[in-house]
């Protein structure tokens, strides 16, 4: 009789060749393992329902009902989900805490003849795993810290290392957010804390200590969401690379990046109300008319000079301990061009 295994989390991305979250949706939306594919046993609304009679009705009842939508879930999965696999297939299961969806359905798949896993103590294990790498993997890596105030191009630089073959960790691209103010990507939420976390692991698991890591200058937050202390206070004391461009520059490279603003001038009035504390109704009204009018050119060197280059100051000192030996990386321009080989010459020094 075909069996199917427990596997630890050690285990679980190594030898599988699909990674099956029996979840509901929400429950994956939430965070799931870096790959899963979502086949739910049972989808939110059943889940809520059998969660119901169980508190309700009683346990037996549950777990009765709770089998025969189960079984009928598994039965379409197979009929729509996996009837291409071959016989050498290897799924590896979860639930949320490996019990009874996991266990259905990794006894069901190994009764057909694929070699099946089911992930021991399930997603709640896993999340207390992601947890505990987070306090321990960021200390096995020297950070580089790409610094400068807003507008000089410090995403781009990193995406510019990437593709020079240096290890890059995207805080904001993980976060799909742009760290500031009018830092919300259009048509792209935020993920779960939880979600950032799992992609913030996946990420750092792929790195070797023998090589820098290149990492932005961020605050505790970004967006909605919370950067790991022990991340946080790596990369505050780690070495510094900060970009120093012309405001000319700057301008053109913040109206290049942020043009879905410029398209949509209601919208920046409606960011921009939320300055009124820092700077006054007075000057936001007369901001907010700028965007209406499409003055966008003084309106983003206003921006710039009256409230992020200030507030850059007031952090970044206090925030980096090592500003004071920053290696300077002065840009004439910040086209594609100019970062391109500016990466250049940082993965050189590397070398």
């Amino acid at each position: 009789m075909a069996t199917y295994k427990l596997i630890e989390i050690s285990q679980a991305f190594h030898a599988f060749d699909d990674i099956l979250d029996v979840r509901s949706p929400a429950e994956y939306a939430d965070d799931h393992l870096p790959g899963a594919i979502n086949v739910p046993v049972l989808n939110d609304e059943e889940r809520s329902r059998i969660g119901t009679v169980f508190t309700q009705v009683s346990p037996f009842e549950a777990k009765k009902q709770g089998a025969a939508l189960i079984a009928r879930n598994i039965a379409r999965h197979l009929e729509e989900n996996f009837g291409d696999r071959q016989k050498g297939w290897r799924p590896l299961v979860y639930c949320w805490r490996g019990g009874m969806r996991s266990g259905a359905m990794a006894h069901i798949l190994a009764q057909i003849g694929w070699r099946t896993g089911q992930l021991e103590g399930g997603y709640k294990t896993y999340r207390r795993y992601v947890i505990a790498a987070l306090e321990t993997l960021p200390v096995k890596f020297d950070f580089c810290v790409i610094s400068g105030a807003t507008g000089s191009g410090k995403s781009h630089l990193l995406h510019a290392l990437a593709e020079q073959g240096g290890q890059v960790l995207d805080l904001e691209k993980l976060a799909q957010h742009r760290g500031s103010l009018l830092g919300d990507l259009p048509d792209q939420p935020q993920p779960t804390q939880k979600t950032f976390e799992t992609r913030l692991w996946d990420a750092l698991r792929a790195f070797t200590p023998d090589r820098p890591v290149y990492i932005e200058a961020e605050s505790r937050k970004i967006g909605v969401l919370s950067v790991p202390n022990v991340l946080l206070d790596r990369m505050r004391a780690s070495p510094c690379v900060r970009i120093e461009a012309p405001l000319e520059a700057r301008v053109e490279f913040l109206m290049n990046d942020y043009a879905h603003f410029l398209g949509n001038p209601t919208l920046l009035a409606e960011r921009l109300t939320l300055l009124i504390e820092l700077h006054g109704r007075v000057v936001i009204n007369r901001w907010c008319e700028m965007a209406r009018q499409g003055e966008w050119r003084p309106l983003v060197e206003e921006l710039l000079t009256q409230h992020y280059d200030p507030a850059y100051r007031r952090s970044s000192g206090v925030s980096f301990r090592q500003l004071d030996n920053v290696n300077m990386l002065r840009l004439v321009s910040l086209d594609s061009d100019s970062l391109r080989m500016a990466a250049e010459n940082l993965i050189l020094k590397e070398r």
